[in-house]
């Protein structure tokens, strides 16, 4: 896609001037005459490599850099390859992620998937798996392999309307097709874009035959719409009585930011009759969101004519582009999203990490049941690859790869579909086309023989103290509440129900165990075939019950005794009232009392002491208006269950001591 990326990728015409011939090729290169350049860079390098200047030397490294993007930015993978490579190899360590990343994707784009594999997993290492491109070491990872391995669903046919030039950026328009070309059709003069001196873009449109898989070219699009600079890519409202197109920034001059970079822009135009009673593409307007310093292109419009979607790289782009919405309000509406500042669109908002990535998303199109786009940030088989994000209760869901043959090596882009019909229209710079970058027509299979299952796992802390919990009650539900299955959960407080659903399936996942507040999840199970993980938490249904080792007890202060004694002292009386009011609250709640001394004495004499200290604070229990066959057991268990080290004949604080001198109040049932 040698043409098509750079104008609607990196949005940059640059214009400057130098005399040396690596500074000559930097203003090429910023200029995006990438070929130019790179023969520059190319001279450059085979000069240092002939002088064996190349160790450690930082000017080598960067024209390596520089050579290796003028390829890569020109999809021209075996090329880029060839200095990542060496960059790759000379500089291993000092070399950036970016260009790790840049190094994967070129071996992918030559077909060294195997290879590319080992890079992307270094490139994970360097980023410690926190950029979106890496594959997440904690979930099921989407491998070059799972993508060779989607089953084929589309049938492609190179269009009879392709030239040797770009034609690229095809839209649905009434029952014709709208498309972007760089086919010479001036008269005279021919203006020529000089990064790939071919002619400017403009609008064209063709006719589609009845089986709808190929194209005649009928005529320019609009003679009002399209100039002397670049238009491409467009989108149309529902009644289709209005465009949105993208061009370079003119309005009869090229507008440039500081740095001398014309930027494109989003416009729009009204079909209206003219003075001859003629339907015609009138009132042509900047949109209100464009901006001198930054990049917005690519339209496309929701089935219902309430939303805008678009690329840019405006400030809170997540990566080089990303994919933005905006709402289209009616002008001076009284509306909360309205901006004064938007006149007639909501203020934009980025779709966010799910879609967009920390690498190029571009040619969005957008459908009742799913959003596709362009990208080379998520997984995919080399350059730009077409991408589903299917729509569940308004939300766009993980994109997943179409897999080959609609993606390749190389670029693969601009994708729309006729959903009903399962046919539409992919663009390709793939080396069987006939130009630079051809239009195809596809067939799509339907999808419902793709099979796509999903396993149901997770696991239950304590929302207070964060610790797994044992035994829990685990019931999977569906979205209507029918039980499908009950389990448990392990010592590790990990479940899995065996029950296997559907892809994108609503259901419902409840958590239940005695002492704890029971808790319900509804749950979206995930959009590929794997696994989908849900963590609940469980708090206990009281401050003062506590889990320990699996032991669910009644937690408070100290109950102390006067030594020697088993009596209740005014103080452990006030803790004990504690335990009345919680039984009190819970009537159900059945208890047992044991109770425990230090070593120091015989074991004989502690035996005896921490019994009586034990009926003596259950009689308590039940003289406050506990029943007395709520406590299930008071028992004594004397110096034969120390919590710490402090046994006869060991030296020990007070303390110390103190930890095992203790009652417990278990709970049995509630």
């Amino acid at each position: 896609m040698k043409n098509t990326i750079t104008l609607l990728l990196l949005f940059t015409i640059s214009i400057s001037f130098s005399q040396s011939s690596t500074k000559k090729a930097d203003k090429l290169f910023d200029r995006m005459w990438y070929k130019e350049a790179s023969v520059l860079y190319e001279l450059e390098l085979n000069k240092i490599e002939r002088r064996n200047n190349t160790d450690n030397n930082t000017n080598y490294a960067n024209l390596l850099k520089r050579a290796g993007d003028a390829y890569y930015f020109n999809t021209d993978m075996e090329n880029a390859y060839r200095w990542y490579d060496k960059l790759v190899s000379g500089f291993y360590q000092e070399v950036d992620a970016e260009y790790i990343f840049r190094y994967a994707h070129s071996l992918q784009g030559i077909g060294e998937n195997r290879q590319a594999k080992r890079w992307m997993k270094e490139f994970a290492k360097r980023t410690e798996n926190k950029d979106d491109r890496s594959p997440k070491l904690n979930q099921k990872k989407i491998t070059i392999e799972d993508i060779l391995n989607i089953e084929p669903r589309f049938v492609l046919k190179n269009v009879s309307t392709n030239t040797k030039y770009s034609d690229f950026g095809p839209m649905y328009y009434k029952d014709k097709l709208v498309y972007s070309s760089a086919v010479d059709s001036s008269t005279f003069h021919t203006r020529i874009y000089h990064w790939n001196e071919q002619p400017f873009l403009n609008m064209y449109l063709g006719e589609l035959n009845q089986i709808e898989s190929d194209l005649k070219l009928i005529d320019e699009f609009s003679n009002k719409l399209n100039t002397r600079y670049h238009e491409a890519t467009l989108a149309f409202s529902p009644d289709q009585t209005k465009v949105y197109f993208t061009r370079n920034n003119y309005n009869g001059n090229l507008g440039r930011d500081n740095k001398g970079t014309n930027h494109l822009k989003l416009y729009s135009a009204d079909l209206r009759k003219n003075e001859d009673s003629v339907l015609t593409w009138q009132n042509v307007k900047e949109l209100p969101f464009n901006s001198e310093d930054y990049s917005v292109g690519h339209p496309t419009v929701s089935k219902d004519g309430k939303l805008l979607y678009f690329v840019s790289d405006m400030p809170g782009s997540i990566g080089a582009t990303d994919i933005f919405v905006v709402d289209i309000l009616e002008e001076n509406a009284n509306n909360k999203t309205q901006d004064s500042t938007y006149t007639g669109y909501s203020k934009p908002r980025n779709l966010g990490e799910k879609v967009n990535t920390a690498g190029r998303e571009m040619f969005p199109f957008i459908t009742n049941n799913a959003l596709y786009f362009a990208s080379d940030g998520h997984l995919g088989l080399g350059g730009l690859d077409v991408f589903e994000s299917t729509i569940i209760d308004s939300s766009f869901q993980k994109p997943q790869n179409l897999g080959a043959p609609l993606n390749s090596k190389l670029d693969d882009f601009g994708f729309i579909v006729n959903e009903e019909k399962n046919k539409g229209f992919v663009c390709s710079n793939r080396l069987t086309g006939k130009g630079d970058d051809d239009i195809y027509s596809f067939i799509r299979l339907p999808k419902e023989d793709v099979l796509c299952e999903q396993k149901i796992s997770g696991y239950v802390t304590n929302t207070i103290t964060g610790e797994r919990i044992a035994n829990v009650k685990m019931t999977l539900f569906t979205e209507t509440g029918k039980t499908l299955e009950t389990t448990t959960t392990t010592q590790a407080g990990a479940y899995t129900f065996k029950t296997v659903l559907n892809c994108a399936t609503k259901f419902k996942v409840t958590a239940a165990k005695t002492g704890y507040e029971s808790t319900e999840k509804p749950v979206l199970t995930l959009n590929e075939n794997g696994e989908t993980l849900v963590v609940l938490g469980l708090e206990t249904l009281n401050e003062l019950i506590v889990e320990e080792k699996g032991v669910l007890k009644i937690k408070i202060g100290i109950i102390y005794f006067d030594l020697d004694k088993s009596y209740i002292r005014n103080d452990a009386a006030i803790e004990l009232n504690k335990i009345v009011l919680l039984m009190a609250q819970y009537p159900q709640m059945v208890i047992k009392i044991e109770s425990h001394t230090d070593s120091r004495n015989s074991d004989a004499y502690n035996l005896s002491l921490s019994d009586r200290r034990a009926k003596f604070t259950r009689d308590y229990i039940i003289s406050q208006g506990i029943q007395a066959n709520r406590i299930e057991s008071a028992k004594g268990f004397g110096e034969s269950q120390l919590v710490n080290i402090c046994a006869d004949g060991v030296s020990c604080s007070e303390t110390e001591h103190q930890q095992n001198r203790r009652s417990e109040f278990i709970i049995v049932k509630m």
